[in-house]
């Protein structure tokens, strides 16, 4: 077993928190392809990420709690077997009905991988150690969103999209073994909550009724609802709009994860400065700036395949310094139901998300106008969450010098 604050330990924590974006990232450029295959139109196969999502979502509400019970390692393990089940659903599917099925059951077991991690890393570290940490935590793991789409792409012309789900559901095995048997258990044993509903209502309340709390989810939840947008139209966008092939769609993929790594690393650099709250400020500013621009060139006509992904990248960056302060902020004030905390702040997350990914397939017009759009809706609605809920309800020792 590794020690906990080990650099390893963090390197195997982001592996398993992987898992949640690979589920994602790996089959986008299998979409428009999937949605053929199964005669789906594609609102329907857009569906398939919303409904992830939503699953996602939902069983973050159970696990957090089990995990403030039982401990963080036994739910994770558990939620990594249900993937890998679910996940060979998803390569027998053959309706959309029924992948939509499995990806909701993929969505159950997969949410334990990142609603735990977050609560392990508070667990481990202070609150301002835990906003590095998670910035760290967070490049690594993009590492696995940047490389996916593109092995996605290659092993769906060569092997077919069934593949993808296969790939998933090993990797999830692996993980498994990775947390059972390499990173021990990080929860204090005099931090275990009750499964009483009584007790569990109370803990939602409280959580819940925190104005920090509320605007730092917030202003995360729609950060990565700007993610989440481009992540739900950029197949569509980039291969049927601008013609973009399958196997090289990954590689536009990988040049915006690449500025999601950017900002990470800026915002670990201004973190020996600033206090995490400075850096969440300039972030949002950045992805304003992104959105804007994005918006602006698509309601012009402007219609290159660098008119989306330049200004994505800039968004992005500015959603890389985001979201670990946002994550760290929310879970400041709850070092003892830490997995409660983590699960009510993902669950509003992927809700958030979910409803993008909804409108950006609803509203879709063979154009990137939507999706340019909507980003720079969630750009814009994220700095105001932060001016009127966080700026005067930060966390405490985000305030300090």
């Amino acid at each position: 077993m590794l020690a906990l604050t080990s650099i390893w330990t963090t390197v195997l924590l982001a592996a398993a928190v992987a898992l949640g974006p690979l589920a994602i990232d790996m089959y986008l450029p299998a979409l428009p392809l999937m949605a053929e295959s199964l005669s789906a139109s594609a609102t329907q196969i857009q569906l398939t990420l919303s409904i992830y999502l939503t699953g996602f979502a939902l069983a973050q509400l159970v696990c957090g709690p089990l995990a403030d019970r039982f401990g963080r390692k036994p739910i994770m393990i558990g939620g990594f077997l249900l993937f890998a089940l679910a996940s060979i659903g998803c390569a027998l599917a053959e309706s959309i009905e029924t992948l939509i099925l499995c990806r909701f059951l993929q969505a159950l077991g997969g949410s334990a991988g990142p609603v735990l991690g977050r609560a392990a890393v508070r667990d481990i570290y202070t609150p301002r150690e835990a906003a590095r940490i998670m910035a760290i935590l967070a490049s690594i793991m993009a590492l696995a969103p940047a490389v996916a789409p593109t092995i996605g792409g290659f092993m769906m012309v060569s092997l077919g999209w069934p593949s993808l789900f296969l790939a998933l559901g090993a990797y999830s095995l692996l993980m498994a073994l990775v947390v059972a048997f390499g990173i021990p258990e990080p929860m204090n044993p005099q931090h275990r909550q009750s499964l009483a509903i009584g007790s569990l209502l109370r803990n939602y309340r409280r959580i819940g009724s925190d104005i920090g709390f509320i605007g730092y989810t917030l202003t995360n939840s729609l950060a990565f609802a700007g993610l989440f947008a481009f992540l739900s139209g950029s197949s569509f966008v980039l291969i049927e709009f601008f013609g973009v092939k399958p196997q090289h769609f990954g590689l536009f993929f990988a040049c915006v994860v690449a500025g999601y790594i950017a900002g990470n690393l800026m915002a670990i650099r201004l973190g020996r400065k600033l206090t995490p709250d400075q850096i969440l400020l300039r972030g949002l500013v950045v992805s304003v700036s992104g959105g804007a621009v994005m918006s602006g060139l698509a309601l012009e006509g402007v219609n290159t395949v660098w008119a989306v992904i330049l200004p994505q990248i800039v968004f992005i960056a500015g959603v890389g310094m985001v979201l670990p302060q946002t994550m760290a902020g929310a879970l400041a004030s709850f070092p003892g139901m830490a997995g409660s905390a983590s699960a009510l702040f993902g669950f509003i997350q992927m809700v958030v998300a979910a409803i993008v990914g909804v409108l950006v397939g609803y509203f879709h017009n063979g154009t990137p106008v939507v999706m340019a759009v909507i980003i720079g809706i969630c750009a814009v609605s994220a700095l105001a969450s932060y001016l009127l809920l966080v700026r005067n309800h930060a966390a405490a020792e985000f305030q300090t010098a």
